[in-house]
């Protein structure tokens, strides 16, 4: 039986691999042929949308999009061209550490003159560039941990118990009102953002695209169970000391109560899974699968590199007084490009 999605429109394309998708899904359309992916950017605006579109069939899906499409074979062709291309510029591109223990290591240090993101906004970051900040990481931030529990049925013992026992905590410990994505929506309300899952997709930049697109690579193939926990390290050890800037920027910014909160339950829940995630859920992966050790550092480094990425063209766009979005929101102070 075809029930339609309840789920956000379908975003406009940008390029010819999306325009195929968006138009097949629609039926209007053929797909694009799998070779097609070989010729697109592999961080570019037409291909990582593309992804996307395909990947978020597995969560929410789109409005008037037949649930069927979830495993269309010719869709699962097209993806798999894309993931490929996406992929293969990823271990070629991103700077690799000589061992997993170097790449642990490099999370744990934090220098001296930060000029990140998050460094950014504490110190002379604009409401308006928070609120872009916002707009653009709610495409993961209200489906929160979700894309990490593809993992969950890949692992066992040990690494098994401590990685449910994170997302535990990511989904509010039993209690809805604290379910992360829930926290994300009240930050975008005090921010006067719309809280609708998907909103901001056709805003989004192809650098944050690449970033949600990377959990969801990692987390649906089985192949990559050791990238989608290098990745998961990398979020959570580097999470607690970005938030406490993030919730600094907030109050410096008068943001609203709910918009601190976030980041300051995420100061303490993540300085805790740090531990959790290196000693237990790395620990035990490797102690059932050393060989995984490699993939681990991989997913280490993609996430860096997809990270810096992102940052970079945030900070560029800022600091020329421009929207870091496809179209800026209402009222902001920034200026098209």
């Amino acid at each position: 039986m075809n029930h339609e999605c309840p789920g956000p429109a379908l975003p406009r394309a940008r390029g010819p691999l999306s325009a195929a998708v968006t138009a097949h899904l629609r039926g209007a359309g053929p797909l694009p042929r799998a070779g097609d992916a070989e010729a697109a950017h592999p961080y570019g605006d037409d291909l990582q949308l593309a992804l996307y579109v395909c990947y978020e069939l597995h969560y929410r899906g789109f409005a008037g999009v037949g649930p069927e499409h979830e495993w269309d074979p010719g869709l699962l062709r097209v993806r798999a061209a894309l993931e490929h291309r996406f992929l293969s510029a990823l271990r070629a591109d991103a700077p690799a550490h000589d061992s997993l223990d170097d790449a642990l290591a490099g999370l744990l240090v934090e220098p001296v003159h930060g000029t990140g993101v998050s460094h950014y906004l504490r110190d002379e970051g604009e409401l308006w560039q928070l609120r872009e900040y916002a707009a653009q990481r709610s495409l993961y931030h209200l489906k929160e941990a979700d894309p990490h529990a593809w993992v969950l049925p890949r692992l066992w013992g040990r690494a098994k118990a401590a990685m449910a026992a994170v997302e535990f905590d990511e989904w509010g410990a039993g209690r809805a009102e604290r379910v992360h994505a829930r926290l994300f929506a009240d930050l975008m309300t005090d921010l006067g953002l719309d809280t609708a899952y998907g909103r901001y997709l056709d805003a989004a930049s192809a650098e944050l695209l690449a970033v949600v697109n990377l959990m969801s690579l990692f987390g649906l193939h089985r192949e990559l169970r050791g990238a989608l926990v290098g990745h998961f390290a990398a979020v959570e050890i580097t999470s607690s000391p970005g938030s406490r800037r993030l919730a600094e920027a907030m109050r410096r910014t008068g943001a609203g109560p709910a918009a601190e909160f976030f980041y300051d339950e995420h100061v303490e829940a993540d300085a805790v899974h740090e531990q959790v995630v290196r000693h237990d859920v790395i620990g035990g992966l490797l102690a059932e699968e050393p060989h995984l050790a490699p993939d681990v550092a991989f997913g280490i480094d993609a996430t860096g590199f997809l990270e810096d990425r992102l940052g970079e063209k945030l900070l560029a766009d800022w600091r020329a007084g421009r929207s870091s979005l496809r179209a800026p929101l209402a009222g902001t102070a920034a200026h098209s490009r």
